[in-house]
């Protein structure tokens, strides 16, 4: 891998077990590979808690955001003045992942709901970004978002159409894109790619989830975005490394953490 490469992964789940085996030498080996940052990102309230005493060890690489995801039982009485108490902690920079997921039988919307709106206003009196999910949801989604615009943060994973990230922009929202897009079948997100103005958009891995082609059916990490990152730059007309450089400074300036670009 080049080592004048600058990237930040937008979007990782360092704390899962599939990182338990040699999680430490992984992180560690991140910076002579051209990795200068990670936003590890909490699903409910012990992952939360996961990713803010990971990213407190490794200050150099890692920030952590809290949250609840909409796939997620539903949280304690109570949760929310505990996600607050982690956001006080320096090392998180952001809200999430919360959102809308109606992809799995027996989800419940005005559960989802509720719970996203009562994060979206923790997020907003914080003054912090916040990293949405949404899976076959988006009308609602939109809908939600449109109560609390303009907003602060970036819709991850992105599947939706250049419509539909046309009005993601229009809300002051970045956007994130996963090894999705080095699939076969990623005509509609490529699509949508080439609306975006380079400086609102993000690479992430969702690790140790979503490997891009070639790496498909392996676990995912952090350096593997060179492959994600050299699809988008042949769809913008960039080379590899300025996709890696802009979207690296991209993060840095959504999730104010200019101190891990190198």
């Amino acid at each position: 891998m080049q080592t004048d490469l600058c990237i930040f992964d937008s979007h990782t789940h360092y704390t899962d077990a599939a990182f338990d085996p040699d999680r430490d030498a992984l992180l560690r080996s991140f910076p002579e590979k051209g990795v200068t940052g990670c936003m590890v990102c909490g699903t409910d309230l012990a992952t939360s808690a996961d990713c803010v005493s990971l990213a407190a060890q490794y200050p150099e690489l890692l920030i952590a955001a809290v949250g609840v995801h909409p796939e997620c039982p539903a949280p304690p009485e109570g949760y929310l003045q505990e996600l607050e108490r982690l956001a006080a902690m320096d090392a998180v920079h952001a809200i999430g992942e919360i959102g809308l997921d109606y992809h799995y039988e027996g989800y419940d919307k005005e559960q989802q709901a509720r719970i996203l709106r009562e994060q979206l206003v923790l997020a907003k009196r914080l003054d912090l970004p916040v990293i949405l999910h949404c899976r076959d949801a988006t009308g609602d989604m939109l809908a939600i978002l449109r109560e609390f615009a303009p907003l602060s943060g970036v819709m991850h994973c992105f599947p939706g159409s250049a419509e539909t990230a046309k009005e993601v922009l229009s809300m002051g929202l970045y956007i994130g894109f996963t090894g999705v897009i080095t699939f076969k079948n990623a005509r509609k997100p490529l699509e949508a790619l080439r609306s975006i103005p380079a400086d609102r958009l993000l690479i992430e891995t969702d690790c140790p989830y979503m490997a891009p082609v070639p790496y498909r059916g392996k676990r995912c990490d952090s350096t593997m975005l060179t492959e994600t990152a050299a699809v988008m730059a042949r769809k913008k007309g960039m080379t590899t490394a300025e996709i890696c450089r802009i979207t690296a400074e991209n993060a840095a300036r959504l999730f104010r953490a200019e101190h891990l670009l190198k």
